[in-house]
């Protein structure tokens, strides 16, 4: 019989703390190189350019948030939050998952032309929420990728993730996608 070791104290603590740092380094990684990268202020988005290119990312800014809602629904189902329904079947944890994935997926176009295109800037006050919240939100996303694959983490430390990432899309359809869409004004900005 084969005796399985377990990593030692210090050993498991400096994993932690990596686990821990990840998110962080996404954060900062994609700061600096949205602070050092020269926009390229004429690049495109499936082929659409300028204005149309920034309708485009407000349609599919507005599906994300819409996405990320339906997110918010299935979660707080799971975890018996919405009164008046049953327990979430086993259906409800896949559709999550698949509709989280859908989500990530449809970011990351729209993620890619923002950065490459105006990368971030503190010009004004809309534009560094937005910034920042970019920057944030997939901070956030591989914050909750770490806590579903660390159980021994506190049971608040997935609803918290979730719906971090959930207020920094609402944060950036609001900074951008309703400002697109609303004639280049947001109240409030």
């Amino acid at each position: 019989m084969h005796r399985v070791e377990r990593p030692s104290r210090p050993r498991r603590r400096a994993s932690g703390l990596l686990w821990a740092l990840l998110p962080v380094a996404v954060t900062a990684g994609l700061f600096w190189y949205g602070r050092a990268h020269t926009p390229d202020y004429t690049s495109g988005l499936f082929g659409r350019r300028f204005a149309d290119a920034n309708q485009l990312k407000a349609q599919l800014g507005t599906a994300l948030l819409g996405l990320a809602l339906v997110q918010l629904l299935l979660a707080l189902w799971m975890y018996g939050r919405l009164p008046g329904l049953p327990a979430a079947p086993r259906s409800v944890r896949t559709g999550h998952r698949l509709i989280g994935l859908g989500a990530f997926l449809l970011s990351l176009p729209v993620a890619y032309h923002c950065l490459t295109a105006y990368g971030v800037q503190v010009t004004d006050s809309r534009i560094a929420l937005h910034s920042f919240a970019g920057c944030f939100l997939y901070g956030a996303f591989v914050t909750k990728v770490v806590v579903v694959r660390h159980p021994r983490l506190p049971g608040w430390a997935l609803p918290t993730a979730g719906g971090a990432l959930t207020v920094l899309i609402a944060l950036l359809w609001y900074s951008a996608a309703l400002w697109q869409l609303n004639g280049l004004h947001v109240p409030g900005l």
